[in-house]
């Protein structure tokens, strides 16, 4: 693969961490960010261990004060590929849910979304090269209860995308979206305890008939599956596939 410089935003854990670790392993230049610095540090540490090129940075992507502080510490430094990870959940019934959750977890995964790719599409377009990846969710595609926010924020990625891929069309940038079923991070096994205590069922059961059940496969993605699909949609033989969404869900969708 041709040497890449990804800017990844909530790398400091879960699939942006795992993302970042494959990313420098595969010879890409790597920027981990986060919101929390200790964590984004604590990445570009193990990467750097392994003699991979990597650099951290503390980054709220729903403050453009925030955003903007980054690009002016990159110097002009051109960003390749930009993928928008970062995200929270919150699950509880809609006349439970507290509407600060509510709009926190729609600021940082659409709105987010839109002001990091605003910042790097400049860039993109003065190197005539660009490649933006959403980590959407099976939640982009479907729904399920006590996730409002979650559902209504990742399914606005897909609207935003093919917008953007239009917006985009004339030169070699691509923006698309990933819509993976439940990946094992810290994220979902919050989502695990959570989901057993609004469904009254045990933890094995919400693994069980829950996560697993839609899908056929009946197993967890990984997080080498999800690096592979980046690394194609990255590549100059995906240049034509633009404002897509693409589901890794073991067959949940096609039922």
């Amino acid at each position: 693969m041709k040497e890449h410089t990804v800017l990844i935003t909530g790398a400091g854990s879960g699939i942006g961490k795992g993302l970042a670790e494959l990313a420098a392993r595969s010879g890409w230049h790597v920027l981990v960010t986060d919101l929390d610095r200790q964590t984004a540090d604590a990445t570009a540490q193990t990467i750097a261990a392994r003699g991979d090129r990597v650099e951290a940075f503390e980054l709220n992507v729903t403050s453009s004060d925030s955003i903007r502080q980054v690009m002016e510490a990159l110097a002009g430094r051109r960003v390749d590929v930009l993928v928008n990870n970062a995200g929270l959940q919150y699950v509880a019934k809609l006349e439970d849910f507290p509407q600060d959750r509510w709009d926190l977890i729609v600021q940082v995964i659409l709105n987010g979304t839109c002001q990091m790719t605003r910042a790097v599409l400049p860039g993109m377009k003065r190197h005539g090269f660009g490649r933006i990846v959403n980590i959407g969710s099976i939640h982009s595609l479907v729904a399920s209860p006590f996730k409002s926010a979650y559902v209504a924020a990742k399914h606005g990625l897909l609207g935003f995308s093919r917008v953007i891929a239009l917006e985009t069309a004339p030169t070699d940038i691509t923006i698309n979206t990933i819509c993976p079923s439940y990946v094992r991070t810290p994220l979902v096994e919050k989502q695990i305890a959570n989901q057993a205590k609004e469904h009254g069922i045990s933890n094995d059961e919400v693994i069980r008939e829950i996560m697993l059940k839609p899908m056929p496969k009946g197993v967890f993605i990984s997080m080498e599956e999800l690096f592979g699909i980046v690394a194609f949609l990255v590549s100059d033989v995906a240049r034509n596939i633009t404002g897509q969404a693409i589901a890794v869900d073991g067959g949940w969708t096609i039922q």
